[in-house]
């Protein structure tokens, strides 16, 4: 965990993702609802924005043959391709390289919303509160890309070190470029993929794998001086992230408060050296749950919430200083109405909750 001039104090923020097919309309929307901590927005409209999709340019072996896309390790370039990539990241590690011209930096084919997110930033008088980014996380990435034999690069060794490398670099990429703008700089890792660790899928991976990958993407937001977050929206080991040195746990409180609260004493450690909650408490499952929900009915769910945090030892005034008020997960499978109403809720609940 780091220390910035960043106040949390129950501001609005978004997961990412956005049911449109225009980038500079998305911005303008996201703008329009949390202009405190506005982030670059995805749109998974577009294929190239895929989770695993958008951040696998670099990966030595890459290749995309019609609906399959894999890393072949048996290709005649495969080692050389290897070694090139281990050549660059030492390059940039070591100041003999420019991070924002090598393999690792964001490109408009993949990341447009990122680009129009910094091109709407230099245009405002002042800076936000922060600015958030987003990457497909460590174990996410390394479970879900396969190879020409459709095993996941997780087990390789090999492999797995690049993966990690390779999104600890973009990681480092966005914060850089984000830091420009002279306010601090939020990086989030999704990981949804952790909602099946220990489960028979990924029986033979060890905790202690899953720790090192994602502490060598946190030191990666470290050294650029960000704070890192992790999302998952779903349930999971979460005694795996609020025991790491996280600054950020982003959880899904409208589904799976209960199951979060399983881990009192980590929660509590968590957030007293300083730890902040995304409290994912507005719902994006599902349209039926975004139309039943208001502002006082979430009001009521947090209060409900916070006061089960309170009772740990936590005083009001403390978590609501390190609180965040988010969607549940993006919104980019909702239609669209859905999509605003959860952003216009984000708000109200954030506005209501700081004002009482």
């Amino acid at each position: 965990m780091i220390k910035t001039n960043f106040q949390a104090d129950s501001l609005p923020a978004l997961i990412g993702s956005l049911p449109m097919d225009d980038h500079v309309e998305a911005v303008k929307l996201m703008m329009e609802y949390t202009p405190e901590i506005p982030l670059w927005v995805q749109l998974p409209v577009f294929k190239q924005e895929g989770m695993m999709a958008q951040f696998l340019p670099g990966m030595p072996g890459l290749t995309v043959e019609k609906d399959k896309t894999y890393i072949n390790t048996s290709g005649e370039t495969f080692e050389a391709d290897v070694l090139k990539f281990y050549e660059d990241y030492l390059a940039i590690t070591q100041g003999m390289a420019d991070l924002s011209k090598s393999r690792f930096a964001l490109t408009p084919d993949t990341a447009r919303g990122f680009f129009e997110l910094m091109k709407s930033l230099k245009s405002l008088s002042h800076p936000p509160v922060a600015v958030k980014g987003q990457i497909t996380g460590p174990f996410t990435f390394g479970t879900g890309v396969v190879d020409q034999n459709g095993r996941a690069i997780f087990y390789n060794e090999q492999l797995k070190d690049i993966a990690i490398k390779l999104i600890a670099m973009k990681a480092r990429w966005q914060i850089r470029q984000l830091s420009s703008l002279g306010c601090p700089v939020i990086l989030f890792f999704d990981e949804p993929g952790l909602t099946g660790f220990g489960s028979s899928a990924f029986i033979s991976i060890s905790q202690k794998e899953v720790e090192n990958c994602l502490q060598e993407t946190i030191d990666a937001v470290h050294a650029e001086g960000g704070l890192a977050g992790v999302h998952i929206c779903a349930n999971a080991e979460w005694s795996l992230l609020l025991e790491s040195s996280l600054d950020i746990v982003s959880f899904d409180a409208y589904s799976f408060f209960d199951k979060f609260m399983l881990y009192p004493d980590q929660i509590k450690k968590f957030i007293q050296r300083g730890g902040i909650l995304a409290w994912g408490i507005v719902p994006t499952s599902n349209s039926e749950d975004v139309a039943k929900e208001t502002a006082d009915s979430l009001l009521s769910k947090w209060e409900r919430q916070a006061a089960q945090i309170e009772a740990l030892g936590i005083d009001r005034a403390q978590l609501k200083a390190r609180t965040l008020i988010t969607p549940s997960c993006g919104t980019g499978s909702l239609p669209l109405d859905s999509a605003k109403k959860v952003l216009n809720l984000t708000k109200e609940l954030s506005e209501r909750i700081r004002n009482k």
